[in-house]
């Protein structure tokens, strides 16, 4: 069995899965895909933290998978923009797990993490796995990876 760690950037995933097909990401039918034949090391799903009671039902479904929700505030600013990006975070933890895994997949489309897949690559000699909605999907971030995934109907809620 391969070892495999699991980072998904709910934001991302949300805004992506909703602007193309105006439905949900499944995140069941997702960790049943990719943790088949494989032993789970580590899987966290990154998103913000609005104190509202549908994100809290949210956050438990997905614990009740598997997952460990990293939770982050979502700050308002006073000019109506707001903020709420975790980048930074997944890019620690991946690069934390990398050495303890044979497979890291991540769902994100952000095209900032087109390095951290090369690196991690290059560094640990693993395999990288990609889901993202294709058509905004960064270019970059598909060409980084061994293995891109697209995000189709057959992984959204009907």
């Amino acid at each position: 069995m391969e070892n495999v760690s699991i980072f998904v950037d709910v934001q991302n995933i949300y805004y992506t899965t909703k602007q193309e097909f105006n439905l949900n990401f499944d995140y069941n039918k997702f960790w049943k895909l990719v943790t088949k034949k494989r032993h789970v090391i580590a899987a966290f799903a990154y998103t913000t933290d609005r104190g509202d009671k549908k994100q809290i039902q949210f956050q438990n479904i997905l614990r009740g998978i598997g997952f460990e929700v990293r939770l982050k505030p979502f700050i308002y600013r006073s000019d109506g923009s707001s903020k709420g990006d975790w980048d930074v975070g997944i890019t620690i933890d991946v690069m934390e797990y990398a050495s303890k895994s044979d497979i890291i997949v991540l769902a994100s489309g952000d095209g900032d993490f087109d390095i951290l897949m090369k690196k991690i690559r290059t560094l640990y000699n693993i395999k990288t796995e990609i889901y993202g909605v294709p058509s905004l999907t960064a270019k970059s971030l598909i060409n980084s990876t061994n293995n891109f995934y697209p995000i189709n109907k057959e992984l959204l809620l009907s």
